[in-house]
């Protein structure tokens, strides 16, 4: 081999020195790798896990029959109609309360009433029973005496004066006189009122009186009283104790209906005053009215 060959390859071998000593300066400054650590792998076969199962919740606590109603029921759910239907049903039974309620106080105080005063009540509805059979029978007959007679006109007439005769009765513009009763009240504490008299006068009305007279003063159908001082005005005119009634009808009816329980005699007799009631065949009734002529009504018969 030649000089020439041998300078190039000594010179080719210093190059690789120098680079090597270059390339190890370079690995000596450049920290040294860590291998990263992998698990060993298991080359067998793994089973795939099962699910965790999700938690279930809590069971709700049964509820009894009650609760279920109370659930049911409340809070309300309350419609129109429903509300309608509501205030109808307590409407009604509203009403029937209060009619059981008077029915009972009517009950129980002719339950507590004494013998004499049922059978007295009794007898006083078997005579208003026959009075109003005793007038429909009167006027059948009228009726049937207008229908028969041959002078209906003569017949009209006379039916004419008796009943102008009875209606000025009632009026009071003519006089009266039959059966009936005297009832005196003595007021020496000065307690027996207006509304007291008038009480008296229609519970006689009712038992059939057809006549009144109080103190000499005529009582019609629109005789009014009022308090007066010490006294009690009548259509104005004022009267004083004693209280005289003058009173025309069936005797047998009218003392028993003063006398009822809870009656006007009783009443009276609560405020201190003295009633006596005494009948007869004959009493007079002749305080007069005069006859008013209507200002507005006409007679509407041709």
């Amino acid at each position: 081999m030649s000089d020439h060959d041998g300078k190039p390859a000594e010179k080719r071998g210093d190059a690789r020195d120098d680079s090597a000593e270059s390339g190890n300066g370079l690995r000596k400054e450049l920290p040294q790798e860590v291998p990263a650590a992998f698990p060993a792998a298991d080359d067998s076969p793994k089973e795939p896990e099962a699910p965790k199962p999700e938690p279930k919740p809590d069971p709700e606590p049964r509820l009894t029959g009650r609760q279920r109603l109370v659930q049911g029921v409340w809070p309300p759910r309350v419609t129109r109609a429903q509300l309608i239907v509501a205030v109808l049903l307590f409407g009604l039974g509203f009403g029937l309360a209060v009619q059981v309620a008077s029915n009972s106080d009517t009950d129980s105080a002719l339950r507590g009433a004494r013998q004499e005063d049922l059978v007295r009540i009794l007898d006083e509805l078997d005579d208003r029973t026959q009075r109003l059979e005793d007038e429909k029978q009167g006027l059948e007959k009228q009726r049937d005496e207008l229908e028969n007679s041959s002078d209906q006109a003569e017949e009209a007439r006379k039916q004419t004066i008796e009943k102008e005769r009875q209606l000025g009765i009632l009026a009071g513009t003519v006089a009266a006189q039959g059966p009936g009763i005297t009832m005196t009240i003595q007021d020496t504490k000065g307690t027996v009122e207006a509304d007291m008299l008038l009480d008296a006068i229609q519970e006689l009305r009712a038992a059939g009186a057809e006549a009144i007279q109080v103190n000499g003063v005529r009582v019609v159908a629109g005789t009014y009283l009022t308090d007066s001082g010490k006294g009690v005005g009548v259509d104005g005119n004022k009267i004083n104790a004693p209280y005289r009634f003058k009173v025309i009808g069936k005797s047998q009816d009218l003392e028993p209906a003063l006398n009822i329980p809870g009656g006007v005699v009783q009443t009276l007799e609560k405020e201190q005053a003295t009633v006596t009631i005494e009948r007869s065949t004959d009493i007079v009734v002749d305080a007069l009215r005069a006859a008013k002529r209507p200002d507005y009504a006409r007679s509407s018969s041709q």
